[in-house]
C-alpha cells in the first residue's frame, strides 16, 4: 500500500516511475517493465547487503509478490520504492530465516544522531566506492546500520519512508543512517584519535 500526506526526497526518476507504474497497474506490461528497470538496481543493492550472494533470488521472488500485489499499491514513485522495498526486505528475512543465519554484525552500539546532508562527506566516501566494496563494507555494519545505509543511500528513500520500511521512528532511523555513514567514512580514512563511540550523541529522538 502507499503511502500519503508524508513530504520525501525525490529522485530524478520518480516521475516516470509514478507514471510507469500507474500504467502497470492497468494492464501495461510495457510500463511494468520499466518500473522494473528503474527500481531494480537500488532494490538488488539493498539485497545484496542483506543476504549477499543470494540477493538475486530473493529480488525474484520480491518481484513475483510485487507484480502480483501490484493493483494494491496507492502512491507515488517515491512511494512505490518504499513499497517494493518492505517487500524485499520481508523476502530477504523470510531467507535469512531459513538459512537460520544473520547478517554480520560488530559491536558498534546504537545511539541517535541527525542523518547527514545529502552531500556529506560520508555519502561521498561511500559513493567513491566500487559498488561490490561498499556493499561488502556495510554489511560489517550492525543491521540497523546497515539496513539504514542501504535504503537511504541505496534505494534512495527518505527518512520517513525507510522508517516505515524498517517499522521504526523516522529519528531512528536517520540516527543508524548517520552512524553506519560515519563508520564507513573512518575504514576509509581512518584517524587515530576517532573512536566508535559518540559521547556527545543526544538521546534517541522519540
Amino acid at each position: 500500500m502507499g503511502q500519503g500526506g508524508q513530504p520525501r526526497s525525490r529522485r530524478p526518476r520518480d516521475g516516470e516511475l509514478g507514471a510507469a507504474v500507474a500504467r502497470a497497474q492497468e494492464g501495461d506490461e510495457c510500463a511494468f517493465a520499466v518500473a522494473y528497470r528503474i527500481v531494480q538496481p537500488g532494490l538488488l543493492g539493498y539485497l545484496r547487503g542483506l543476504v549477499g550472494e543470494d540477493a538475486e533470488d530473493v529480488a525474484a521472488d520480491a518481484w513475483l509478490e510485487i507484480a502480483r500485489d501490484l493493483g494494491r499499491f496507492t502512491g507515488d514513485g517515491a512511494g512505490f520504492r518504499g513499497w517494493t522495498a518492505t517487500i524485499a526486505r520481508h523476502r530477504a528475512l523470510d531467507h535469512l530465516r531459513r538459512r537460520r543465519t544473520r547478517p554480520r554484525t560488530t559491536a558498534l552500539d546504537q545511539t541517535a544522531l541527525d542523518r547527514a546532508a545529502p552531500h556529506s562527506t560520508h555519502e561521498q566516501a561511500l559513493e567513491s566506492l566500487s559498488t561490490a566494496r561498499a556493499l561488502e563494507l556495510v554489511r560489517l555494519l550492525p543491521r540497523d546500520q546497515a539496513e539504514a545505509v542501504l535504503l537511504r543511500v541505496v534505494v534512495g528513500l527518505d527518512g520517513p519512508a525507510a522508517a516505515r520500511v524498517l517499522g521504526k521512528r523516522p529519528g531512528a532511523v536517520r540516527t543508524a543512517a548517520h552512524r553506519g555513514l560515519k563508520r564507513l567514512a573512518r575504514t576509509l580514512a581512518p584517524d587515530p584519535g576517532a573512536t566508535d563511540e559518540d559521547p556527545g550523541t543526544p538521546a534517541e529522538p522519540k
